[in-house]
Parts: C-alpha cells; structure tokens; sequence
C-alpha cells in the first residue's frame, strides 16, 4: 500500500511538471543516494513509455486510472453501467425544454398554437447539466473538476467511420441525440454526501399541514411567517431543505424553488417537483417580471397573478392606484449591510424596472390601512419598499423601511379575538420549529411583518408539459389556470379582529 502510494505521488508530480525523457541524475558520494537517484531515473523512463495515466485527487485518497478504449455497448442500455476503467451514463434523448415551453406560456396570448418541437431542444443540454442530471449525488465541485482535468469522455456515433468513437468532452460541449457520456470509474470511491438521517414526526406533520396543493409537477405550499426559504449564514433549517427531506413523497426527486418569499414573509411558495417543471416555472416568472407593461394592467389576461395582503402605518392619499418606480440597491453603514431603495434615474444601471398595482379594503381610526397588492414584477423587496417610500405606508413589522413610523406607532389596545385556524395547531404543539406563530399582532409591543401572499394564479404546468411530449400542435388556450389561496397566518388574523375589519 506504501508503495502504490508513493508511486501514485511521483506520477502525479511527472503529470503535472513533465521533466526531461533522461534527466541529468544528481550523484553524490554517498552509494544509497546514488542507487535511489537511478531507480527515480529508471521509473521516469518507464513511466514516459507507457500510456499516459491519469490522476484526480478524491478526498483524501489519490485514485489511480489509465485510459482504456470503450467497448461499444447495447445502446438500449438505460442504466449507469460499468465497463472498464469508466462508467457510462444513459444516452441522451432529447426532451422538452423547459425555458423554452416557459416562455412560450407566457407569450400564449399573442400566439394560440406552437408546435411541439419549438419546445424541444437538442442542443440547449450542456455536457456539465447531463451528468449533473444523471448523477445527483456526486458534488458538483468534483463534476467541474473531472471536466478541467479532461478526465470526461464522450461516446457517439461517427456517420463517416461508421462506427462508435470515444473523444474528450468539454463541460459547455452540447450533445446530440444518443450521445453517451462516460466518467473514471474511479468516482465509486467518492463518500456519498452527509445528509440529516434524523427523522421527526412532528416536522412532518407539520410541513404536510402547510402543503395546499401537489400535483406531479408543483407544490404550493403556505410558508408561516419566520421560517427562512434558503439556507445560509446563521441559518440551520430552511424550508427548500426540509421540503427536500419531508416533501418529496416518494419522488426520486427533491422539490426546487421557483420563486422566493422573505423570511418573515407569509403565505403561498411555489415549488417544482422535478427539474423540468421547475425550469418552466422559473421562465414564466422571468418573463412576467421582463415583460411587465401597459399590456400586463389588464389582469383577466395576465398569466400569473400574485395578491398580497399588508397591513400598513397610515393610509395612501388615494384608494387604489399603480407605482411604476424603478429600485435599486444601496449600501450602507460603511458596506456591513445593503437595502432596497428607489432611483430616481431611470437610465442608471443600478435601476430594476418595477411596478406594482395597490388598492385599499380596509381602515381604522387607529392610523391602519389592509391593503391589496398586486407586483406586476417580481423585484427583491418590491412591495416594502414600494409601500414605504412612495406610499409612505410602511408596512407593520418592517423595521428596515419603517423603523421611524413605528416610534410613533401606539397600540390600539385590546379588542376581542376570535379562534383561529392557526391557534388549533398551536394547541396541539405543532410547532417543532420554535417559530413562535401565536405572537406578533398589533397587540404585541413588537408586531412582526404583516406582509401575506394570499392568492396565486398559475398555468396548469402539469397539463402544459404532458401536451409538449405527446402532441405535435400545442394549443395553449387548452392549459387552464389553476388558483390558490392560503388563510392569513395567527397574528394577521389577530390584528385584523383587533381593528374590527
């Protein structure tokens, strides 16, 4: 084992920093050092007859492997198989492109019929995205590596030759119809990613309770107030990891975000259940938010719709309205934190075109106002800003665009509540989280953000991407609409009986 060891050493340090075929051999006087320096020449001179052997480095064990001609293989072969020194991944087949089936939804209201093949692609799939598609589990760190190394192969048909050739791939290389990838077989030493083996009923329980809607595209779920969407720093547990353990309901699959929500944020989360239903949701919320105009006011044909209701310090001067003001973001406090603001220069390439459709439902004698939101865009804290800085309606609970209209804010005082929806399973103890979701209404000294997404219209992808795979003229006006609501969280419910709505 020492010996490969050191052998798999010296062949990775004559790999990388090649030396003459007969280098000059440094002799002492002392006869070991000599010998030693002749069986380094002697293994330098083998090694650079033999074949060129590679070297990639997997933890913390160095793998060797030499490169072997691929036998070709039955080609109705479906599953990873190992042959020689590599293992080949399935051929790929063309599907439907998501981005592109996306878009065309979007779009559906000035072209009624498009073709099935404007929604496949065969050459939009990169290398680097197929073998991250057929190989999840492997990091993709250690896929980019195999690719700047050149330890990646691709077996396709040659017309000419007419016969099956093996040639390096690069990542961004696209393929073609039947083309079959191939990786060191040396990738079955890599340890499998850790994950979280602990399982609680109660976090299932609870995430399953939030689920409103699942079909074998999407999942709507009603994200609570406090629960952040992404992992990052200081955060332990994020929603788009515990839907991967706890939503995926026996699917191969982990659900993917589409679009995000603010962590003290509440309300209706869109998720896609494979890759594919995802990468057409993405592409209908970029094209609603890139083609956000005069065209998109009229709501009866805008093909998604988003309704957020917020409870706000004040009342705008007038009823309803539209805010078209472009954001962008600032930083501030020497660089240790950034926000939101408008910009007042259109042309500056800080500005994010931005608007926003608003409309009161309700008042109170104690300084509120419910509104009714509705972003024809979809811009990083679009309507908080927009409620604060051109409204000048802070919303409650939002002290990063509010903090000064909350000194001033007083408490209503108390007023009778009702039981809500929320407060059963807070009984019930269904809150293994420790998201605290009874507090935080006006009556509390420290309101948390009143900020809901209450209802969502989206196309029935489901039904979109069974009809791009099976028909040949899709018919857009076929793929009905589905809407979802989700009820107002514990403390919006608290603060909306306080103010007698």
């Amino acid at each position: 084992m020492l010996k490969a060891h050191t052998c798999a050493i010296h062949l990775r340090f004559w790999v990388l920093r090649p030396a003459p075929i007969f280098p000059k051999p440094h002799y002492t006087d002392r006869p070991e050092r000599r010998a030693m320096a002749d069986r380094s020449l002697l293994r330098r001179v083998i090694l650079r007859s033999t074949p060129l052997a590679t070297v990639f480095v997997l933890g913390k064990s160095r793998v060797l492997t030499c490169e072997k001609k691929l036998e070709p293989e039955n080609e109705k072969t479906t599953t990873i198989s190992k042959k020689g020194n590599w293992y080949a991944l399935p051929p790929f087949t063309p599907s439907v492109d998501g981005a592109a089936l996306g878009k065309t939804i979007a779009h559906r209201q000035t072209e009624k019929k498009h073709k099935a093949s404007d929604t496949t692609s065969t050459s939009t799939m990169t290398a680097l995205k197929w073998v991250t598609r057929c190989c999840p589990e492997l990091p993709r760190s250690l896929v980019q590596k195999l690719f700047r190394l050149r330890q990646v192969r691709r077996d396709s048909y040659n017309v000419e030759v007419q016969q099956r050739q093996l040639k390096r791939v690069a990542a961004k290389d696209l393929m073609n119809s039947g083309d079959r990838i191939v990786l060191p077989v040396s990738i079955q030493k890599v340890p499998s990613a850790k994950t979280d083996s602990t399982f609680s009923e109660e976090e299932m329980k609870f995430l399953h309770s939030m689920v409103l809607f699942k079909d074998p595209a999407v999942i709507v779920v009603n994200k609570p107030p406090g629960m952040p969407v992404q992992g990052g720093i200081g955060i332990k547990r994020s929603l788009d990891e515990l839907a991967a353990k706890y939503l995926r309901f026996d699917d191969s699959e982990s659900p993917r975000l589409v679009h995000r929500l603010d962590r003290d944020c509440s309300g209706i989360l869109v998720m896609g259940r494979t890759q594919l239903s995802a990468t057409t949701l993405h592409s209908i919320f970029r094209e609603k938010t890139l083609e956000a105009s005069e065209y998109d006011l009229d709501s009866k044909r805008r093909i998604v719709r988003k309704t957020y209701w917020a409870l706000v310090i004040g009342s705008p001067r007038r009823s309803k309205g539209i805010i078209s003001k472009p954001l962008g973001k600032v930083v501030v406090d020497n660089g240790k934190s950034d926000r939101i603001t408008v910009v007042d220069d259109v042309q500056s390439s800080l500005a994010q075109y931005a608007v926003t459709e608003y409309e009161v439902i309700g008042s109170s004698c104690h300084g509120y106002s419910w509104l009714e939101l509705s972003p024809l865009t979809g811009r990083k804290h679009q309507l908080r800003v927009h409620c604060a800085e051109v409204l000048g309606t802070p919303i409650v609970g939002d002290y990063k665009y509010g903090w000064q209209a909350h000194r001033n804010l007083k408490n209503p005082g108390s007023s009778a509540l009702t039981r809500d929806h929320n407060e059963g399973l807070l009984e019930e103890g269904l809150d293994p989280f420790s998201l605290n979701l009874g507090n935080g209404s006006i009556l509390d000294k420290q309101p948390r953000l009143h900020l809901h997404c209450r209802e969502m219209v989206l196309p029935n992808i489901s039904l979109a991407l069974q009809r791009a795979k099976s028909i040949t003229d899709l018919d857009l006006e076929d793929v009905k609409t589905i809407k979802f609501d989700a009820p107002l969280p514990s403390h919006m419910q608290k603060s909306w009986n306080a103010l007698g709505s």
